[in-house]
């Protein structure tokens, strides 16, 4: 097996998680309390965007620092981060429609040519997309930069096809999902895993936000009227179940394990 690239900024074990089924459920369910919960702190606590937008920046700064410490992936810091740059994508892109009054198609555009560029340098310095070389600090920059964009433009597109088009959270919910269907199915057939993976992540946050929106939305607004404060809360009591979980399996698995590491 080739030995794991090195750089300038040194080398550690790989800081992103196995893509399994709890991957893309917790995923799911973080992009759905990045937009409810933002929500909450913005409209119903009464922060409004800016003040939202700068106390969770401050928070998502905090956690990065915490994950950029880590010399390997500790699920609670992972999923942390990732809720919180959840929430910080959703508040950048409302930010923008809301108080700089730029529209959805603009800034979905802005964002899927910010999300190509990043791509581009990220390929070009380190001749990879794969999650699974996240083994230095660079690489993790890269990635960290990305999954950042790739929240702000689902947002946006997200925000486009609910509702500057129209297709209303129930729609939205299903077109989202059958995409993320369809994207499976190629995978399975054959397509290029690291194309495959990134269509994905960015499309299960228009479909998170789709489903926050449709639990934590009024019935006038064609909701299900849970509230953004019971649909935050339920999502994050599952996500905090699911992270435990895939916190004692490895820790497990690492006490089953015969001293020198061998099977």
């Amino acid at each position: 097996m080739t030995a794991p690239a090195r750089s300038d900024m040194g080398t550690m074990l790989n800081k992103v998680p196995a893509v399994t089924l709890i991957f893309w459920v917790i995923k799911i369910m973080s992009t759905t309390v990045g937009e409810t919960g933002a929500d909450y702190l913005a409209v119903n606590v009464g922060l409004g965007t800016v003040t939202t937008t700068a106390i969770m920046a401050a928070c998502l700064a905090a956690a990065l620092v915490l994950q950029l410490r880590m010399r390997r992936y500790v699920p609670w810091i992972y999923w942390l981060t990732v809720v919180l740059v959840s929430i910080v994508g959703t508040q950048i892109t409302d930010f923008l429609t809301d108080k700089l009054g730029i529209s959805l198609e603009f800034s979905t555009a802005v964002f899927a040519v910010a999300l190509a560029a990043i791509f581009a340098v990220w390929f070009f310095v380190e001749r990879t997309l794969s999650i699974h070389s996240i083994v230095t600090r660079r690489r993790e920059l890269f990635y960290w930069l990305a999954i950042l964009c790739t929240f702000a433009l689902g947002t946006a597109a997200g925000d486009l096809a609910t509702e500057a088009l129209g297709f209303g959270f129930y729609l939205g919910v299903f077109a989202f999902g059958s995409l993320i269907a369809l994207i499976a199915l190629a995978y399975e057939f054959g397509a290029n895993p690291v194309l495959t993976f990134w269509l994905a992540y960015i499309l299960t946050r228009p479909l998170g936000a789709s489903l926050g929106d449709l639990l934590s939305q009024s019935r006038e607004y064609d909701g299900l009227g849970f509230g953004t404060v019971y649909t935050s809360l339920c999502f994050l009591s599952v996500i905090v179940v699911l992270v435990a979980i895939v916190t004692v399996k490895p820790a497990a698995a690492e006490r089953r394990a015969p001293a020198g590491g061998q099977a």
